[in-house]
């Protein structure tokens, strides 16, 4: 079993291997990180990870009325987390790769970082000024039929995006600009598709590549007969998610 720590940053989202994820960091536990982070010599990997938060708050409570006039001001690295920070996420995550972290006049940061290998939380430590992580790193087994699901997924992703899109008459694209490879599949279409975040993490934590596609196969079917059926649907971009208020 290989473990690695590093440093825990947890969302209310997931964070999937090779997607994108921009931060705005401002809270002093994670601006702290952020501080660590730029003392790796740029020729290294900056790594932290990302866990999706099952049970907390991605923004302690810093003052009344902040994020909500009931707020208790909490401070320290497991504000918001409870007495056991464990058990406050998902047991499954993703570590994150910082291409960019910049730092602004006021003390925040802009980052940009990318998914890169999905691990297993093992344990939480608190006692510095921002968590960090014991992780157990997860392969990514292909599992049987990856490839024919995988291209199962691509037609059903190109069909969903057209019914999401309104474009209800167009011929469907060739998908020439969407990846063959299957756990990239796998992952492109499980960040791109309107889930909630019980049913991303699902995916995430998937056994191997090909269970993950068959459970998007299923997931596309499902959402696409939805949404033909509906009367009218806004139009959607399926390649960009929000970014963190953290």
């Amino acid at each position: 079993m290989t473990t690695v720590r590093l440093p825990l940053f947890p969302l209310n989202s997931v964070l999937f291997p090779g997607l994108v994820l921009p931060l705005n960091v401002f809270e002093e536990r994670y601006r702290a990180m952020m501080r660590e982070l730029l003392k790796t010599p740029e020729e290294e990997p900056r790594r932290f990870a990302v866990v999706a938060i099952r049970d907390g708050h991605e923004v302690a409570p810093s003052a009344p009325g902040l994020p909500d006039q009931t707020a208790v001001p909490e401070r320290g690295p497991a504000a918001g987390f409870g007495d056991d920070p464990v058990k406050a996420f998902h047991a499954v995550g993703c570590v994150a790769d910082a291409a960019t972290v910049r730092e602004r006049a006021d003390g925040t940061f802009e980052v940009l970082a990318t998914g890169t290998t999905r691990v297993r939380l093992l344990s939480v430590d608190a006692s510095g000024p921002y968590l960090t992580a014991e992780l157990e790193e997860l392969p990514e087994e292909a599992g049987e039929e990856s490839g024919p699901l995988a291209e199962g997924v691509l037609r059903a992703f190109l069909q969903y995006q057209k019914r999401l899109a309104g474009a209800r008459e167009r011929t469907l694209s060739s998908g020439t600009d969407l990846p063959d490879e299957p756990s990239v599949v796998s992952y492109l279409v499980a960040a791109a598709m309107m889930l909630d975040t019980p049913t991303k993490q699902r995916l995430l934590q998937a056994p191997d590549t090909a269970s993950r596609l068959r459970d998007e196969l299923k997931l596309l079917r499902a959402e696409t007969a939805i949404i033909r059926n509906l009367p009218s649907l806004p139009a959607s971009e399926l390649t960009l998610g929000p970014t963190s208020l953290n």
